[in-house]
């Protein structure tokens, strides 16, 4: 008699999960670019405290997608925890860090020197003693390290429990210090002032509070673990609390239907925690947690749906061309930036740098204050999917 072998089941690429990080790389670039800060639509600002507008929707949802594609990665090694493992891990997470400190000590490096600074002072004394040390670059490099480790320390199946000792672990510290509110007496603020000093931190209200501080990491790994929870729903069988079984996957409607039901979940106890402790990405609350993972989760599903059930495919090569490179095309526009801010030239008499003669002498004329400002955003935007499309093209992925 004889037997016939089948073949293990493949996993499939999800492309939806591409278009999605995708559209959070160029939603980043967007709103961290406009042409005049002075000249900006209400829902492209950051909420002042408490609240969430659409922008304050951009980071979450890259941390979000990081998670994800966290759980797909090692989901290959059959979550196998090593020193091997921790090593690369950790390598690459330092990785992370390192880059978002040079793009830091580079644009300060730049600046000085356009003063008229000394060597020096330009590449050493003043980056030394101003540079953040804490910023998008360093949580993502601090975030996917942690989250990484304790995904495969404590395997996927324990990875709820992990989450919710995170937040509530956070939400008592919240409570039992009274900080609440955006003031020196703040515990995230006095941590951060206490370790990292006050040069060397963000300053919001005039205090120095910095929202991607030490203290606020712990939810935001929290939040990465939520998107690699998500990655379970996709590519687990069983779900969550079930065993993952290497080869299998559930199919695209069953993917919609989880990932839905739980962001939905999600969402609707975000909303519920938002009473006792508000919704704030300066802090990265828990509601905020919540709440973004939600609404993450929920477009996931949607663009599962539009993309990898109806096959409409065809809109979505735009942000794929970002996806495929996320964190090179996001190091890419802060490059471009510093460079186009200290190269300055007069004009009738005024001086201007690249991107201020771009906005004050074509876009403002042309389409007004705040539809030029965002009409500067936006060419930025192009002009680096210009670079990304090719590298799409022709398969090159620069891995970070």
């Amino acid at each position: 008699m004889t037997q016939t072998l089948t073949p293990p089941i493949k996993k499939k690429r999800l492309l939806s999960l591409d278009i999605l990080r995708g559209i959070t790389v160029a939603g980043m670039i967007l709103v961290n670019n406009p042409g005049s800060w002075s000249h900006i639509y209400a829902p492209l600002r950051h909420a002042a405290w408490n609240g969430c507008t659409p922008t304050d929707l951009v980071f979450p949802f890259f941390v979000f997608c990081m998670g994800v594609a966290m759980y797909i990665s090692h989901s290959k090694s059959n979550f196998d925890f090593n020193w091997d493992t921790a090593r690369k891990i950790i390598v690459r997470g330092l990785l992370i860090v390192l880059i978002g400190w040079g793009l830091s000590w580079y644009g300060m490096a730049l600046r000085q020197f356009i003063k008229g600074a000394d060597f020096m002072t330009a590449m050493w004394t003043y980056p030394i003693e101003h540079i953040r040390y804490l910023g998008v670059f360093p949580r993502l490099g601090i975030v996917s390290a942690m989250a990484a480790l304790l995904l495969m320390a404590f395997k996927p199946k324990n990875t709820p429990w992990v989450i919710l000792t995170l937040l509530a672990g956070y939400c008592i510290l919240i409570s039992v210090t009274n900080s609440f509110e955006l003031n020196e007496e703040n515990i995230l603020s006095i941590v951060d002032l206490a370790v990292l000093g006050d040069g060397h931190m963000y300053h919001m209200g005039g205090i120095p509070f910095d929202p991607e501080g030490l203290l606020s990491t712990i939810p935001c790994i929290a939040h990465c673990l939520v998107g690699a929870c998500v990655g379970m729903l996709l590519y687990n069988k069983d779900g969550i609390c079930g065993k993952y079984i290497k080869g299998e996957e559930p199919d695209n409607w069953v993917k919609v239907n989880r990932v839905f039901i739980f962001s939905a979940i999600s969402l609707m106890a975000g909303f519920l925690l938002d009473y006792a402790y508000p919704i704030n990405k300066a802090m990265w609350s828990a509601s905020y947690v919540l709440v973004t993972c939600g609404l993450a989760g929920l477009l996931l599903a949607l663009l599962i749906w539009i993309i990898d059930i109806k096959g409409n495919k065809k809109w979505c090569v735009f942000f794929e061309s970002f996806g495929v490179n996320p964190l090179f095309i996001f190091c890419l526009s802060a490059i471009f930036v510093y460079i186009m801010g200290v190269i300055k030239f007069d004009v009738a008499g005024k001086t201007y740098n690249v991107w201020s003669a771009w906005y004050r002498l074509c876009m403002q004329p042309l389409l007004g204050d705040n539809l030029g400002s965002l009409a500067c955003a936006l060419s930025l935007v192009f002009v680096l999917w210009l670079i990304a499309h090719p590298l799409y093209k022709k398969r090159i992925y620069i891995k970070i």
